[in-house]
């Protein structure tokens, strides 16, 4: 067994998860390839016999699952990473059975590694008193309107810390991506990666608790709140320019990229619709179905070659939602978060944070 260590993820080691795929969904170690010794049903029929009679006869049942065949394309499909990663590492839940087993079978046939003593469980704890010491370290918060591009200036820092990229969202009702979300522990899993790699100084982007599906642990959010924060204001056409590459050019780009060009072209039209919908409420009936009208031409239009009559609607989208609701989260800011450190143009505001974190 090889104890539970950090080391383990901040240099990247390969891991072996032989949980069962539904477990390894709700969220893995950053890194870890799913080779389950049970698969779903498997392990659910084990789960099952082990409630209602046991551990010895859950073990007789496996056993008897997991077997012949099974069982010989089980270790065929753990030998054949272990020959391109020959030091991965195995975990399971709780570092018992399931690893003890895999790891035994795999010495059977002549191949010892190492196992995570407590397992999965053991990491996430150590990850996630990571992001809580992390919360002691300073931190600085770029914030700014939509569109003016504050993702961009985070990744343009050795210190920066990009939680739309662990949520996999880009952090407003337009932001969901062609890949799934991030569940709530992958998320926390990523950032205590990053995190590993920042012991001192952070900046990030100013963001609602919730990222997509994800929340920002507590702790680490309400640090957020009072950090000192650098704020970019940009003119309209600049932001426009912005929101038209992020979430119309490289939004249709990853889409088709995922579900080739006419099913990706009808993804993405039905996202970005129904995240017009998902806003109803808060823009009202009467400018909903004008932001309608006026994105559904902006449609026909890129159809036709001209991306950019997007603008006709993310203007107003801007002007009349975004905008306003954003100066009234600053306004409600005031009385708790640190004064702006800086305040001006995006370029400023990159020197503004590189001196910061120097």
């Amino acid at each position: 067994m090889v104890p539970p260590s950090l080391h383990l993820i901040s240099e990247a080691r390969p891991l072996i998860d032989v949980r069962a795929p539904v477990e390894f969904a709700q969220g893995a170690l950053p890194g870890a390839v799913n080779l389950p010794l049970m698969i779903d049903e498997e392990r659910r029929q084990v789960g099952i016999v082990y409630k209602q009679q046991g551990q010895s006869a859950a073990l007789a049942l496996g056993e008897q699952l997991v077997s012949g065949d099974t069982k010989q394309a089980r270790i065929a499909a753990w030998q054949a990473y272990l020959a391109e990663h020959p030091d991965a590492v195995i975990y399971c839940f709780r570092g018992g059975l399931r690893s003890q087993i895999a790891q035994q079978w795999l010495s059977d046939a002549g191949i010892t590694r190492p196992r995570i003593a407590g397992g999965w469980k053991a990491m996430r704890q150590a990850l996630c008193q990571r992001i809580d010491a992390a919360a002691e370290q300073p931190m600085l918060v770029v914030a700014g309107l939509t569109g003016c591009a504050k993702t961009t200036l985070i990744n343009r820092l050795d210190n920066g810390v990009d939680l739309e990229a662990y949520a996999n969202h880009k952090g407003s009702a337009f932001g969901r991506q062609p890949e799934a979300p991030a569940t709530q522990i992958d998320f926390e899993h990523a950032l205590a990666a990053r995190l590993l790699a920042l012991p001192g100084k952070l900046v990030m982007e100013d963001e609602s608790r919730q990222i997509g599906n994800a929340n920002i642990p507590l702790t680490f959010w309400h640090v957020m709140q009072t950090a000192p924060r650098v704020r970019i204001e940009m003119p309209l056409d600049w932001r426009l320019d912005q929101l038209q590459h992020d979430y119309i050019i490289q939004l249709e780009k990853d889409y088709v990229a995922h579900f080739g060009p006419a099913q990706g072209w009808e993804l993405m039209q039905r996202q970005l619709g129904n995240a017009l919908i998902r806003l109803g409420k808060r823009l009202g009936n009467a400018r909903l179905q004008r932001l309608q009208r006026l994105q559904a031409m902006a449609f026909k239009a890129h159809e036709e070659g001209n991306p950019q009559a997007h603008e006709a609607w993310l203007a107003p989208l801007l002007t009349e939602y975004y905008d306003p609701l954003y100066r009234y989260h600053l306004e409600k800011q005031r009385a708790t978060a640190a004064p702006d450190l800086h305040i001006g143009d995006w370029d400023s505001c990159l020197e503004a944070a590189k001196q910061w974190s120097a």
